[in-house]
């Protein structure tokens, strides 16, 4: 991580202060209108409580990312393709001779196994000597916001590092927010059933390859640190030393919690001012019984700020959808990319570009989607089979609405998994997902004008986000009320192809970006998509429009707002940071 922060402050992608700053509260106010400015990455070299500093909004650029990583993964990625789809089998030598890199820069990825490392040359006694962040005024407590969690199948043995939020709870106590969906969660499952803890190493900082590793798409039997050494360009240092710990650890990490999640235990985990820009709520989770924390010499503690898009780790995301796209037709035939939103928090929506040879092939094609890693998780997935550009969302939302028949091109399904951070279903991991596919020539006509009112009192403030959607302002949301029903009653909204239901349209119609927050992340499918219809061969048919009630709903956690003491107390520090010069 040091040598990072020194190149980063070589290219002037560093700020360095100085003044003493809180990391509670303080700091990611800080971070937050550094990053909406699209600032530098800064180093805290002061944080109060802790004696080690912390180095916020490392990758919060397209140039740091490059400084990251470079061009190499993406290429060799690129390469790779192009060898399973035109040389496999090859067809001479020729062919052969021009991917020879290919297996030179192979033999250079994976581990490199030792006793001892930077890492260990140090212990502190509680986890409060770290300066971990608290980001936001309802948040649990200070939280790790890029942990590296690793742990092993406690049968096979294969390793899984992945990015797991950690709530810093005692001395020597951490929840660890290890979701089912995720591969950690997985061997806790494992480990649980047969009564049995489960070792686990939290690191934090060292190669930033490493943050990427753990929260890229990977097929599950690819390993993360075998990526990881990918992304870094050589060998990835491991210490293997039961007198360290039972688990291989990362030699140049310049942190790690080492201990073991005990079975059948849970403590209070939250609440955490989320990267769908809400609260997760307080739930039961299971927690690691701290037996050893390490640190390096010259440790820097590296976190981030989440909160409602975009923020730093919009970059990450942006980074790995490009980074993986060429993999996309080769692991799931028929798909030519896939985009997912992060404006709408990544998993609330994702679009598609899709074959169609045959009748309803694009069909075939989302329900691969759907069951792809972490795609699986998207609530909301739209596909067509033109090449359009899936990241300028509002063409491509124009283009699907203009081919997607309601009555046919409409799919529902209910009683379903959920996102673990998504609140709008009727429980906490349960919910629903929807499918809407446009192919072909264009077949409806999107109303491009928009009402100046509505004959109905309770609906009001029509606003057109693009042709074919309507966007209204109705009554708050009471549980049991028929306003969506009242609704389709309207005449004015007959035209359109969606009207959504919202308490504020000006704001959710503003840009494209709004348009995906306000919107995606406040619907369920099943619970919240109306229209006339009925249900023909166990297929419900909509007649146009369908009413989406975005509304905020009761258990839906509160929007994230910072506090205004610390927004008052970062104004008065402000001047003495010196970053307006920094920001472009």
């Amino acid at each position: 991580m040091n040598q990072f922060v020194q190149i980063l402050k070589r290219e002037n992608e560093l700020v360095e202060i100085d003044i003493p700053l809180d990391p509670h509260l303080v700091i990611p106010e800080i971070q937050r209108r550094v990053v909406q400015r699209k600032g530098p990455a800064l180093l805290f070299k002061n944080v109060k409580g802790s004696r080690f500093p912390a180095a916020t909004n490392l990758f919060g650029s397209h140039k740091r990312i490059d400084l990251a990583f470079g061009q190499a993964p993406g290429q060799f990625i690129k390469d790779l393709v192009h060898v399973v789809e035109n040389m496999l089998p090859p067809k001479g030598l020729g062919e052969l001779w021009q991917m020879r890199h290919l297996p030179l820069k192979a033999l250079g990825i994976g581990m490199k196994r030792r006793k001892n490392g930077p890492l260990v040359q140090n212990t502190l006694d509680s986890l409060e000597e770290l300066p971990a962040l608290t980001s936001w005024p309802e948040d649990g407590g200070p939280f790790v916001t890029l942990p590296l969690v690793y742990t092993q199948d406690p049968k096979t043995g294969k390793g899984n590092l992945g990015m797991y939020r950690v709530q810093l709870q005692g001395p020597r106590q951490a929840g660890m927010h290890i979701q089912i969906h995720r591969g950690g969660g997985n061997h806790y499952y494992a480990a649980e059933r047969e009564n049995r803890g489960l070792p686990a190493c939290v690191f934090v900082g060292g190669p930033p390859a490493l943050v990427i590793a753990s929260i890229a798409p990977l097929p599950e039997d690819v390993p993360e640190l075998v990526f990881a050494s990918l992304l870094q360009g050589k060998k990835l240092d491991l210490i293997d030393n039961p007198n360290w710990a039972s688990l291989p650890m990362v030699a140049e990490a310049d942190f790690c919690l080492y201990g073991t999640i005990p079975p059948h235990k849970r403590a209070p985990e939250g609440p955490f001012g989320d990267h769908y820009g809400y609260y997760s709520l307080q739930h039961d989770y299971p927690y690691l019984e701290v037996e050893k924390i390490y640190h390096r010499d010259g440790a820097i503690w590296p976190a981030t700020v989440v909160g409602r898009p975009p923020q730093e780790d919009h970059y990450i995301a942006i980074y790995l959808q490009e980074l993986f796209s060429p993999l996309f037709p080769v692991v799931m035939k028929g798909i030519k990319d896939v985009f997912a939103y992060e404006e709408s928090g990544v998993h609330s929506l994702a679009g598609a570009i899709v074959s169609e040879r045959y009748h309803k092939e694009a069909f075939t094609c989302c329900m691969r989607i759907l069951g792809e890693g972490q795609l699986s998780l998207s609530k909301v997935l739209m596909a067509t089979d033109a090449p359009l550009d899936l990241r300028n969302f509002r063409p491509f939302f124009e283009h699907v609405l203009a081919r997607c028949d309601l009555r046919t091109d409409v799919h529902i399904l209910s009683n379903i998994s959920l996102d673990t951070l998504d609140y709008t279903g009727p429980e906490i991991n349960k919910g629903s997902k929807a499918v809407f596919i446009g192919t072909g020539e264009a077949k409806f006509d999107l109303c491009k004008n928009c009402p100046d009112s509505l004959g109905h009192g309770d609906f009001s403030e029509p606003r057109l986000f693009c042709p074919g959607v309507l966007v209204v302002k109705g009554p708050a949301y009471k549980t049991g009320n028929e306003d969506p029903l009242r609704l389709l009653e309207v005449p004015e909204i007959k035209p359109y192809r969606l009207v959504i239901l919202h308490d504020d349209p000006a704001d959710a119609v503003r840009s494209d970006h709004d348009f995906l927050w306000h919107i995606f992340t406040r619907f369920e499918p099943a619970g919240d998509i109306y229209g006339k219809g009925a249900t023909v061969r166990y297929h419900k048919v909509f007649e146009p429009p369908l009413v989406i009630d975005c509304r905020l709903k009761p258990g839906y956690p509160a929007v994230l707002t910072p506090d205004s003491d610390t927004v008052a107390e970062v104004d008065k520090v402000w001047d003495e940071l010196n970053l307006e010069t920094h920001f472009r």
